[in-house]
């Protein structure tokens, strides 16, 4: 019986010390655009830097997301055509930690976007190389 409660003590220091190596120390954003569009959701990137030096992906279930505008879905931000301000700010706040939190302030595109998707013809125009097409289609 003993060595049975030393043997699960040894388990459980060792998950124990599993889940602190696994939690954030830091939280940064690391945006794929530099402005917010209206009527569409804006996918908001926040990585964990982990004690290692080593970066994790974070999403709603390790995150609490407050935003001055819009409404989160998961970890995309929703901005309505009707949006009226020139800038949002969004903070991120570690579930696990609210002591670990960081806020950015992201502009709101101006103008809508009337650039229309280019066609295979066209992008094959641009590259120079016709697109070979198989038989039947």
């Amino acid at each position: 019986m003993k060595l049975r409660s030393i043997f699960i003590f040894i388990l459980l220091s060792g998950f124990c010390r599993l889940q602190a190596q696994q939690k954030p120390d830091s939280i940064f954003f690391h945006l794929y655009t530099d402005s917010l569009k209206k009527g569409t959701y804006n996918y908001i990137n926040v990585d964990g830097k982990m004690h290692d030096g080593s970066w994790l992906p974070l999403t709603e279930a390790q995150l609490s997301f407050t935003t001055t505008g819009g409404r989160f879905e998961r970890n995309s931000l929703l901005l309505d055509l009707d949006f009226t301000q020139e800038k949002v700010l969004i903070t991120a706040t570690l579930k696990s930690d609210t002591a670990i939190s960081k806020s950015i302030t992201i502009w709101i595109k101006k103008g809508v976007d009337t650039e229309k998707p280019r066609t295979k013809e066209e992008i094959d125009r641009e590259i120079g190389q016709p697109r070979q097409r198989r038989k039947g289609t």
